[in-house]
C-alpha cells in the first residue's frame, strides 16, 4: 500500500504525465455524458424494447463497446465501431493494393494520408449504418419515437455521423494529448461501464436463484484465473528457444548451445479476433434495414446468438484463419534470415540465408496453431459461462473481445505511465521485470 502511494505521487510530481492523466480523464468524462444524451425527437421512457434487444448476442456486444449509447439511441449511438471498421479495411488495402502499401513505406507523410483516407472512409460507414440503426430504432421502439417524419430520418443520420465523427476525435486528443491509445481507451470505458451493473445483476441472480454467495466467489475466482491466462496471451510469447523451436521441426542436432530467435507464439496478437468479430458484426448490421423480413431476421439470428453452436465454430474458423493470415502478413521469415545474416548471427545445424528462412517459416506454421487455438478458445468462453449458469451479462466478461480489448489496453497504458516514471528516475508500476503491453498492431485498430 505504501509503494502505491508512493508512486501515485511520483506520478503527480511528473508535470507532463499529470497534464496528460487530467486530460485524458477530461476527455472520458465527455464522452461519457454524450453517450446519455438522447437523439433529438426520441423519447427515452420509450426505450425499453430496444435495451432488451441490447442485453444479448451480437447488438449487446455492440451496445458494450458503445458504453451503453446503443441502447439508449444517444448520439454517440454508434460509438467508435465505424472506425474501427474502415481502420480494419485501410489495413487490408494495405497488404493487396500498392498505392497503399506505398503510403505505408512513406513514413510520416504517409501516415497522415492513411489517417485522411481512415476518416473520410469512416464518414461513409457511418452514412450506411446510421439508415439501419433507426429503421431497427422505429421497429423496435415505436412509441419512443415522437417527432417521425423525413426531418427525423435526416437529423438523426447526420447527427449520427457526428457522433461518431467527435468520438473519433475525442480519441485522437486522447493519444495526442493524453496517456494511452486514445481510441482504445474510450472502447475499455465503454466495456468497463458495464462492469457494475453485470456484477450486480448476477449476484442478484445468485441470490434469489440458488448457489449463493459461494457460487458468486467460484464465479469471481475463475474470472481472475482467465484475466491472468489473457494477460500472458496479449502479451506472448517473447522469445523462443532455438532448441525447442528444433524439436518442433524434428532437427536434433542443435548441439546444446542455448541461443533464441525472436518468435512469438501469438506473433499476431489479438488482431485476428478483431477481424473476425467485424466480420460477425455485418449481418446483425444488414439486419437492421430488413426488421420486419423473417428470412433475413433468421439468417441474422444464427449469427448474433453467441450461444449457438454455428456462431460459435464460426467464429472460432474465422479467428484461426486470421490468425495465421496474420501471422504470415506481420512475420517476415527472409527478412529476419537476411538480418541476421547481416548480423553474422545464426541457427546452429541451419545454413544462413534460404535454410534460415524455411526453417523460420516451419517454426512458425507450428506454433502458430497452438496460438490461434487458445486464442479461438478464449474468444468463446463467454458462451461456455453462459451454459454453466452466468448471467449472460457478466459472461461477456470471462474472454471474448471484451476482455482481450481490456487487458489489452490496461496493459498498454500502465507500460506507458511506467516508461515516464523511469524516464525522469523514478520506479517503476512493478518492483521487478517491466510491463509489457501489446506489441501487435491492434493499437492501431482499437
Amino acid at each position: 500500500m505504501k509503494n502505491l502511494i508512493t508512486t501515485i505521487r511520483n506520478i503527480f510530481k511528473i508535470e507532463d504525465l499529470k497534464a496528460r492523466i487530467l486530460n485524458t480523464l477530461g476527455f472520458i468524462v465527455i464522452y461519457r455524458l454524450g453517450a446519455h444524451i438522447v437523439l433529438p425527437g426520441v423519447d427515452p421512457s420509450g426505450l425499453a424494447s430496444l435495451q432488451a434487444q441490447s442485453e444479448g448476442g451480437i447488438l449487446g456486444l455492440i451496445d458494450m463497446f458503445a458504453g451503453g449509447a446503443f441502447s439508449q439511441a444517444s448520439i454517440f449511438a454508434l460509438g467508435i465501431m465505424p472506425y474501427i471498421s474502415a481502420s480494419i479495411v485501410v489495413q487490408l488495402l494495405g497488404i493487396a493494393v500498392p498505392y497503399f502499401q506505398k503510403l505505408q513505406k512513406e513514413g510520416e507523410s504517409g501516415r497522415k494520408k492513411l489517417n485522411q483516407i481512415t476518416r473520410w472512409l469512416t464518414v461513409l460507414v457511418t452514412l450506411g449504418q446510421a439508415p439501419g440503426y433507426i429503421v431497427n430504432l422505429r421497429s423496435q421502439a415505436p412509441a419512443a419515437i415522437i417527432m417521425d417524419g423525413t426531418m427525423f430520418w435526416i437529423t438523426s443520420i447526420l447527427i449520427l455521423t457526428a457522433g461518431t465523427l467527435f468520438v473519433m476525435w475525442i480519441g485522437e486528443r486522447i493519444t495526442e494529448k493524453g496517456i494511452g491509445n486514445g481510441i482504445s481507451l474510450l472502447i475499455m470505458v465503454g466495456i468497463i461501464a458495464r462492469l457494475p451493473s453485470a456484477l450486480k445483476d448476477e449476484f442478484m441472480s445468485r441470490l434469489n436463484e440458488g448457489g449463493g454467495l459461494v457460487v458468486f466467489l467460484v464465479e469471481i475466482v475463475a474470472l481472475f484465473a482467465v484475466v491472468a491466462a489473457v494477460i500472458l496471451l496479449v502479451q506472448g510469447t517473447r522469445r523462443i528457444p532455438v532448441q525447442f523451436a528444433k524439436k518442433i521441426v524434428g532437427n536434433k542436432q542443435y548441439g546444446g548451445v542455448r541461443q533464441y530467435i525472436p518468435l512469438k507464439v501469438n506473433a499476431a496478437g489479438v488482431m485476428p479476433i478483431i477481424f473476425a468479430q467485424a466480420i460477425m458484426f455485418i449481418p446483425a448490421t444488414i439486419a437492421q434495414f430488413f426488421p420486419e423480413s423473417a428470412s433475413w431476421q433468421g439468417f441474422a439470428g444464427a449469427f448474433t446468438d453467441f450461444h449457438s453452436f454455428g456462431y460459435n465454430i464460426t467464429f472460432a474458423t474465422l479467428i484461426i484463419l486470421f490468425t495465421y493470415f496474420y501471422t504470415a502478413i506481420s512475420v517476415n521469415p527472409n527478412q529476419m534470415a537476411e538480418d541476421m545474416k547481416k548480423n553474422g548471427g545464426f541457427i546452429p545445424g541451419v545454413k544462413p540465408g534460404k535454410k534460415t528462412a524455411e526453417f523460420i517459416d516451419d517454426v512458425m506454421s507450428k506454433i502458430t496453431l497452438p496460438g490461434s487455438i487458445f486464442l479461438a478458445f478464449v474468444a468463446i468462453l463467454p458462451t461456455f459461462a453462459n451454459l454453466a449458469g452466468v448471467n449472460s451479462n457478466f459472461a461477456q466478461f470471462y474472454g471474448g473481445t471484451s476482455l482481450l480489448i481490456l487487458v489489452g489496453v490496461v496493459l498498454d497504458t500502465l507500460q506507458q505511465i511506467e516508461s515516464h516514471l523511469l524516464m525522469r528516475h523514478y520506479d517503476g508500476l512493478m518492483k521487478t521485470g517491466r510491463i509489457k503491453g501489446r506489441s501487435s498492431a491492434v493499437g492501431a485498430a482499437v
